[in-house]
């Protein structure tokens, strides 16, 4: 297979170790498209986005349009005849005649097995809903959502440990590797339709839903922790304010008490009755304080007999 021109669309994190794959691969990057540059931090001050860092470090041409409903930046994209174009968590919605344009067309790197959870939030509802595996699949972009035919997959375990950040992490670099084998054998792929009776969608994450109700189970909640960890971060209410929860893990014991109460606490965590079982969690944070052990959020304070609020 011939080195292939490719054009390289990704904004967060999850995009940068298939961009550095591909710079370090003898594929040549000949542009990389990214979201424009905001305000971020306390200072509000214009960032250069984790893509935009690689691409410049590695000299390669950086595009950040506002939309491509504009033709100068279908003009600009055109004008790169590449073979293909790989998107990873771009942000930007490509109308039809992007992803017919390159050679081999547009190809995705999605961060669940499709056809399981298409959307916005995948690694999320994965661990939110108990999944015991997850992955990556390298997809030929279409008009729908994630509905595009696919080239590879790869498989991830998730276990009781796992939160979103480290499946987040882990799927970053299949995905990476799925890239490269997917490019190298292009011509001779054959792809695989999705099967549509086996869809279903993952919702964009808000603040809201990451309140915690006691009332549902231990492993519920356990997995709602750890799947919003390290965003939005699921909370409960202390002292009428929020204290948010980043690890937890199920305790096998009877309870009978309310859920929301305080059943006991030591170093190793804080143990609250739920609607049904126990869930023990180590490691929080309170306003304007950095994220602690339990040890050291009980250095002085006390919730034992508390009831927190569902």
């Amino acid at each position: 297979m011939n080195p292939l021109k490719i054009i390289y669309a990704g904004t967060p994190e999850f995009a940068v170790p298939a961009l550095q794959a591909l710079i370090a691969s003898k594929h040549e990057v000949i542009a990389v498209y990214t979201q424009p540059d905001r305000p971020a931090g306390r200072g509000r001050k214009v960032q250069f986005g984790p893509i935009k860092h690689v691409a410049i470090d590695a000299g390669v041409e950086v595009q950040q349009p506002i939309s491509f409903k504009e033709s100068d930046a279908m003009t600009t994209l055109e004008s790169y005849q590449c073979d293909v174009m790989v998107v990873a968590a771009y942000g930007l919605i490509l109308p039809q005649k992007i992803l017919d344009l390159p050679k081999y067309g547009c190809l995705n790197i999605h961060g669940s097995l499709l056809p399981r959870w298409r959307g916005a939030a995948p690694i999320h509802r994965a661990i939110q809903s108990g999944d015991t595996e997850t992955g990556v699949t390298i997809m030929q972009m279409a008009a729908g959502l994630d509905t595009g035919d696919m080239l590879l997959k790869v498989i991830r375990p998730i276990t009781i440990e796992d939160t979103s950040q480290t499946i987040h992490d882990q799927l970053a670099e299949d995905g990476a590797k799925a890239l490269l084998k997917v490019l190298d054998s292009i011509e001779n792929l054959q792809a695989e339709a999705q099967d549509e009776n086996k869809t279903c969608y993952a919702q964009k994450l808000n603040k809201a839903e990451a309140e915690i109700d006691w009332s549902k189970s231990a492993i519920e909640i356990d997995q709602t922790i750890r799947a919003f960890n390290p965003w939005p971060v699921a909370f409960t209410l202390y002292e009428g304010k929020p204290l948010r929860i980043f690890m937890s893990k199920t305790v096998d014991e009877n309870n009978e008490k309310p859920p929301g109460t305080v059943i006991c606490e030591g170093d190793d965590g804080i143990e609250i009755a739920t609607g049904n079982g126990v869930l023990s969690f180590s490691r929080l944070q309170l306003p304007g304080k950095k994220a602690m052990h339990v040890k050291d959020f009980l250095n002085g304070r006390s919730l034992l007999g508390m009831t927190l609020p569902s």
